[in-house]
């Protein structure tokens, strides 16, 4: 079951209140104390707490933690910055309109692989078996494109051959899968 981060509380800081310093890798609270590199967990996730004897003569510490020890503790996922990198590649002016293009493409793909190629229903049963056919499939799909593209640009290239290709392989595959 994957880690679900903890939502902050209604009347406590947010995470984005905490100020992450790349280069003492540390988080600053609102009122710019430090809070240290402590551990990482098994969920991937690097884990920075407070001091606890700064934090209960805090006036501030009713909307940072409840703990019974007075400890706030932030967490940071190991890949953050690569995560906040791509972030901000994503919402330059010349990524929008790539990005834009996406629905047209990538989905465009699994469209054609669920109307054209039987991927509506799950006809086995088992990651395995599933692993298998979905390869089947897509390297049929980038056969086909092949086959387009040569055709396209001049290249001989016989369509029906790589379509009949396809047919017997999903039947002899099928056949396999249900003995």
């Amino acid at each position: 079951m994957p880690y679900k981060r903890p939502m902050t509380k209604k009347g406590f800081y947010k995470k984005y209140d905490y100020v992450y310093d790349e280069q003492y890798d540390c988080y600053l609270c609102p009122r710019d104390q430090v809070l240290k590199y402590s551990t990482t967990n098994r969920n991937g996730y690097k884990e920075y707490k407070s001091n606890p004897r700064i934090c209960e003569n805090c006036i501030y510490s009713v909307k940072c933690t409840d703990s019974k020890n007075s400890t706030k503790v932030v967490t940071r996922h190991v890949w953050e910055e690569y995560m906040e990198k791509v972030e901000d590649i994503r919402h330059t002016t010349g990524s929008k309109a790539i990005y834009n293009l996406r629905k047209q493409t990538i989905e465009r793909v699994f469209a054609d692989a669920k109307e054209n190629h039987k991927m509506r229903y799950t006809q086995f049963k088992g990651l395995a078996k599933m692993k298998m056919e979905l390869s089947l499939i897509f390297a049929c799909m980038n056969l086909k494109k092949l086959a387009l593209w040569k055709s396209k640009n001049g290249l001989f290239f016989v369509f029906g051959g790589v379509y009949n290709l396809f047919q017997a392989h999903s039947k002899l595959y099928r056949k396999n899968m249900t003995m």
